[in-house]
Parts: structure tokens; C-alpha cells; sequence
């Protein structure tokens, strides 16, 4: 085993050459953690990347890797081989995450806290702007490249397990889900998304919406309060609307959640928050490291619990994709939600809880009292698909795909409307938004666009108290060539009709 160590300025750094885990990967959680353990200030000077990888006896693309992966999640700023600094907008308070405060251990352990079924029947479904059509039509969101999944590969691997192991499989009853397939995702948190945990903090849902229901569930009784991003995702409100929550749309910017407008005193304070903070739906942008921190430092002030939906993160486009908000909490505040609807299939319901130490017994208790336990042959086709490395062959294929067809279907909007639809290119995910022209009804748009066979979906829908913006979700994952050219002739039919406006 090779071990190198090296002591500088900043702090002491050691990699280890014969670790399974990427040196890159190494020297960038070695910085990160020196950052939030405030060993490393805001506007500290970092070696350059020539100095830094002749210090470590490493190549000096590994370093550039490192630094530009920090720099995406804001915790780093300046140019790579012209000075790159510690980021200077970070809170004063920043190491404070990883250790709350003794009052918000208490408060953690307060009865009102108790995790339980609250039993309160969902109330009716208001127009959410989702469609249950799904077909050949573009432009729909949710829908990966069916045309390049791989098929044979699934097949191939699922049919010798299901020889074997036949009669296992027809009596597997675990509601938390299969062991290899939990510990195929906390291999896939730790890899990807920055996530130290282990195969018993993992319950497996039918999809990310089951598993937000089920968190909702363990941790909401009638009148309690929870907030939601505004614009954000209406069928997160109306859950929580129908579980009984009195619901607070907290504004969102162009870099997410604007977290200086949490509510601090005055009221109860919210018992569980819903975010999407790596790539917010629908409107994009990531939260920059301030806020996220702010976030986390409130949550451990609160005691509120932060529901970390990771929309598309997988599918990030301009770098690598970023660690979880998740991946800070070191005081054990935020759920994970997870799906692989959105990376496979749409029909396969299958998602994830990366779940707090004392969430874990609830929410398997509530999932054993509603639908017993996932689908094991489906848990067990995509256990072996990831165990196998057959899942981060695929993440690395649709990103290349999908960010092409972004730009395909960006290129073609721009070309063919002009100014009529105002479109320009995501950082990450599977959509894409059109903005209209200000008072035409969306809504409307959405509707004669289904009538051409069109699966587009309103924006407006997406805002709960604030003034909405006309506009459309287009989805480019699934879009082939000759779809988008279709879609486009229809859009354009659509809009020479002149909707209904406003």
C-alpha cells in the first residue's frame, strides 16, 4: 500500500494510492471536510493545482478534478492556476454544521417529535398540471430514453437469479426492501452523491412521491407546519395539505430556496421542509453552499426535519454532479429521497429514503401497515443491475445523450419561435422551460397542445402564493429526431391558434 502525506499551509492531506476510492475523490472530501470543520476559512489561498498534485505525488488533472468539484458546490471560488480560495460568501457560522446545539438535541427529543400514523384521509386532488397520458408524443418530463435502455442486459442478468433463487424470491417480504439492493444504493450515495451511510438507514419505496408520503406520515399530525419551495412541486403540498399541514410556500430565486425567508419566530415553527436543492423543479438552479448551510444550521435550530428530494441530479451537465445536502448533515437532520422511475423506467416504482438514525423504525412500521413490502423481482433485477456496475454505465451514457438532446431540442425552439417562447439551456435534468409571453394561459397552451398529441405541462400550477409566470415544461430526454420535429410543427400549430389569454 503507497501512502503519501504532505503538510502545508493549509492542512495536513493524505491519500492512499491503493484505495477503492478515486484519489480525486479522496482529495476533494479531505478539503471539504477541512472547510467545514473550519480549518479552512473563508478566503484561505489554496496551492495551485501544479503545486498541489507535485505536493501529493499525483497527477495534476486529479487535482484540477478536485478544485473544479468544490468549485461547482460553492465551496471554493477563483479560476484553477490563477488563485483559488476558500469561498468568501460563506456564513460566519459555517463549521456549526455536524454539531447542534445541546436545545436542539432536546428538541429532537421532545414528544412532540413522537413519529406516528396520523390517518388523515387525502383530500381531493386539485389540477397539479400532470397528466396520466403517456404515449409517443413529446415533450414529457418524466419520461427517460426508452430507446436506449438496456434491455438485453436486464434480462440477461435477472433470468440465471431467478433460476436459482425462484422460491427466495417469491417469499421475500422485508419492508425496508432487499439487502443487496439497499446496499447497492448506499455504495451509489457514498460514490455519487457524497453520503456516508450504510444498507439499514435505506428503505426502498415505489417511487420518490411514495417515498415523501411515507416520511410525511411519520412525522405530521393534523395543524403541524410544513414548508414547500415556491413555485415547487403541487403534489408535495397537496400531500401535505390532505395529510392535514398547514402548508408555507417559502420563495424561490434563481439559485433555489431564498433561505433568508424561513420563518424564524412568531408561530410555530415548521416541522418538516421540502426542497429540491441540487437541481430545482421545475424551475432549475442549484443552492449555493451559503444557503445551504444557512438551511441546516436553521434545521438544527428548529428541529425541523429537511426532506431532501434530489430531482435529476444524476443528470447534471456542466460538471460533475454535485454532493448531497444530505452529505453536511452531520447532525442527522435531512431525508434522502431517491428514484430510479426517472434513471430506468417509468414504470418501474421503485425510490429510496436515506433515512435519519431515528426515522428508520417508523417509517418501515407505516410501509408495513400500507403495502407490506416492495416488489422483489423488481428490487432484484435493478440490485443486480447496480451491483453488477451496470447502473453507472447507464447514468454516464444518458447524461452524454441527454445533454445532446437539450441541445437539440434547444436549438430547434429558439430557431423556429424566436422570441414567441423564451428557452434557454438547463444545467441539469431532464427538462427544459419555455417562457411565454406575459399573460397568456399556459394552461390553455397545455391543453390544445394535448389535442395534437403533445404531453406538455403548464407552469403556472407550479406557484402556490406567488404571482406565477406563464410558461411550458419540455421535456427532452425522451425526444428522438423525429419526435422533435414533430412536437415542434404541433407547438407551432398551437401557438398560431392564440390561446386563451390570462
Amino acid at each position: 500500500m503507497v501512502k503519501r502525506a504532505f503538510q502545508a499551509e493549509v492542512v495536513p492531506i493524505r491519500l492512499v494510492k491503493t484505495a477503492g476510492e478515486p484519489l480525486f475523490r479522496q482529495l476533494y472530501m479531505a478539503l471539504r471536510n477541512a472547510i467545514l470543520a473550519g480549518e479552512l476559512v473563508a478566503g484561505a489561498r489554496l496551492p495551485a493545482t501544479r503545486g498541489m498534485a507535485a505536493l501529493l505525488g499525483i497527477a495534476r488533472n486529479t487535482a484540477i478534478a478536485a478544485y473544479e468539484q468544490l468549485r461547482a458546490e460553492g465551496y471554493l471560488e477563483g479560476r484553477v492556476g490563477s488563485g483559488t480560495v476558500v469561498a468568501r460568501d460563506l456564513p460566519v457560522d459555517y463549521p456549526m454544521v455536524g454539531g447542534p446545539a445541546q436545545g436542539a438535541r432536546q428538541d429532537r427529543a421532545r414528544p412532540a417529535r413522537d413519529r406516528g400514523l396520523t390517518g388523515h384521509a387525502v383530500k381531493a386532488m386539485e389540477f397539479i398540471g400532470r397528466t396520466a397520458r403517456r404515449g409517443e408524443g413529446a415533450f414529457e418530463i418524466d419520461t427517460p430514453a426508452l430507446d436506449a435502455l438496456p434491455l438485453e442486459t436486464m434480462r440477461r442478468l435477472l433470468t440465471p437469479k431467478l433460476r436459482r433463487d425462484f422460491r427466495r424470491v417469491l417469499t421475500m417480504s422485508d419492508p425496508a426492501g432487499i439487502e443487496p439492493l439497499r446496499r447497492a444504493i448506499a455504495e451509489w450515495a457514498r460514490a455519487s452523491r457524497g453520503i456516508a451511510c450504510s444498507a439499514e438507514h435505506i428503505v426502498v419505496t415505489a417511487g420518490g412521491q411514495h417515498g415523501i408520503d411515507l416520511v410525511a406520515r411519520a412525522l405530521l399530525a393534523q395543524g403541524d407546519v410544513a414548508a414547500v419551495e415556491d413555485p415547487g412541486d403541487p403534489f408535495v403540498r397537496t400531500l401535505l395539505r390532505g395529510l392535514g399541514a398547514e402548508v408555507l410556500g417559502v420563495p424561490v430565486d434563481d439559485e433555489g430556496m431564498v433561505t433568508h425567508e424561513l420563518p424564524r419566530g412568531g408561530g410555530a415553527p415548521p416541522r418538516l421542509i421540502h426542497l429540491t436543492p441540487s437541481n430545482h423543479f421545475p424551475l432549475g438552479g442549484t443552492l449555493p453552499m451559503a444557503r445551504r448551510v444557512a438551511l441546516l444550521n436553521w434545521a438544527q435550530q428548529t428541529g425541523a426535519v429537511v426532506l431532501e428530494d434530489d430531482c435529476d441530479s444524476e443528470f447534471r451537465y456542466a460538471s460533475r454532479p454535485l454532493a448531497a445536502l444530505k452529505a453536511l448533515d452531520a447532525a442527522d437532520n435531512v431525508v434522502y429521497v431517491g428514484t430510479f422511475s426517472r434513471i430506468l423506467l417509468p414504470s418501474l416504482r421503485l425510490g429510496y429514503l436515506i433515512l435519519p438514525e431515528d426515522l428508520v423504525a417508523p417509517v418501515i412500521a407505516i410501509r408495513s401497515l400500507t403495502d407490506r413490502h416492495p416488489p422483489p423481482i423488481e428490487q432484484l433485477l435493478v440490485a443486480e443491475f447496480m451491483l453488477n456496475g451496470h447502473f453507472y454505465t447507464h447514468v454516464r451514457r444518458m447524461r452524454k445523450l441527454y445533454a445532446d438532446r437539450q441541445q437539440m431540442l434547444v436549438g430547434a425552439l429558439q430557431r423556429e419561435f424566436g422570441d414567441r417562447i423564451d428557452v434557454r439551456p438547463a444545467g441539469a435534468g431532464m427538462h427544459v422551460i419555455g417562457w411565454l409571453p406575459a399573460g397568456l394561459n399556459d394552461i390553455a397552451v397545455a391543453r390544445k397542445a394535448a389535442e395534437l398529441g403533445l404531453v406538455v405541462r403548464p407552469l403556472s400550477p407550479f406557484y402556490y402564493r406567488r404571482k406565477a409566470r406563464p410558461g411550458l415544461l419540455l421535456g427532452h430526454a425522451a425526444v428522438t429526431t423525429g419526435q422533435l420535429r414533430a412536437g415542434i410543427r404541433a407547438l407551432g400549430q398551437v401557438l398560431e391558434r392564440k390561446p386563451a389569454r390570462v
